[in-house]
């Protein structure tokens, strides 16, 4: 199954000589055909689920490579059971929400979400040198909540900055560690890349979003279903802290909802992840791991079904 989405034209020759049409779905006669003879599914966002019954249409099935980030919306348990080996491109999309991420927290700790409105609104010099001294990037405070592949990613490339750090994750033992509600209350910047869990549901709650400073930024790249977005709005409604939020619950927003209309929300259409060029990055991704599963090699970014469960 080839991703069309993910492939930059030059991919798929580079192992096939030609592209396939892709699957759609597993259930029709002519995926069917498809599937008998499939060693190695290639997959992607939108990929049915690899229930028992398709994965018994493929009994030559060996691999899933998904050309994209968590595999939880289509392979199955009865996946692993098979002893069927799944890879992910998940650290290789990992690269541009970090990306996005820092260039959010800097631009956060500047307040240029805020001052480009006023500059708007006024068409005069805001004289900036005279007032707003908590405005800049040094020795602020930036808590990352969930030290999963983007997480680690954003502290790596926050270290040339004269920033503090601060990390959230009971996972996370080969860190230095804080609790949460310290990492929310001593932070300028809260920055979320946890996974959607069980535990994490709604893990930003009211009690938490109003223990943020005054003037803090909470950046939420992760998942909309980590915080309490009621709670939130009564908290931006009041004025007293920032929010960019690239995915929010449910997603769109509701028409009516204020995250649309708030001065202090920078609300994006889920981007952080990768788009448009940086798609290709993941089809790249997926074939090398191809590549290796045809010589042999094991797989550079092979999904653990063990820690799956608090994984994105």
């Amino acid at each position: 199954m080839i991703v069309d989405y993910a492939m930059h034209p030059e991919l798929p020759a580079r192992l096939f000589g030609r592209a396939e049409a892709p699957l759609t779905e597993f259930t029709s006669q002519a995926s069917r055909r498809r599937l008998k003879t499939t060693e190695i599914l290639i997959t992607g966002w939108g990929c049915p689920v690899l229930d028992a019954e398709a994965l018994d249409a493929a009994p030559l099935l060996k691999a899933v490579v998904h050309a994209a980030g968590s595999v939880k919306g289509h392979v199955t348990p009865e996946v692993f059971a098979r002893g069927i080996v799944v890879s992910s491109a998940a650290d290789a999309n990992a690269i541009p929400v970090a990306e996005f991420t820092l260039a959010m927290i800097l631009l956060a700790n500047k307040a240029v979400p805020r001052l480009v409105r006023e500059y708007h609104a006024a068409r005069e010099d805001l004289g900036l040198l005279t007032q707003h001294n908590d405005l800049g990037n040094y020795r602020k405070v930036v808590g990352i909540v969930g030290a999963s592949r983007i997480g680690r990613r954003v502290i790596e490339l926050l270290r040339p900055f004269d920033l503090q750090v601060l990390v959230a994750d009971p996972y996370a033992t080969d860190l230095v560690t804080h609790d949460l509600d310290e990492v929310v209350g001593r932070s300028d910047v809260v920055s979320i890349h946890a996974p959607a869990t069980r535990e994490t549901y709604r893990m930003m709650g009211a009690e938490r979003l109003r223990a943020l400073k005054d003037g803090a930024t909470l950046i939420n790249t992760a998942r909309g279903s980590l915080v309490d977005e009621a709670a939130l709005i009564a908290e931006l409604q009041k004025r007293r802290i920032f929010a960019i939020l690239d995915v929010t619950d449910p997603e769109p927003p509701a028409a009516d909802s204020p995250l649309w209309t708030l001065p202090n929300v920078v609300l994006t259409p889920h981007v952080a992840g990768a788009l448009g060029s940086e798609v290709a990055r993941l089809g790249a991704a997926a074939l090398d791991e191809v590549v290796r599963l045809t010589r042999g090699a094991p797989l550079k970014y092979e999904v653990d079904p063990r820690v799956l469960s608090y994984q994105a």
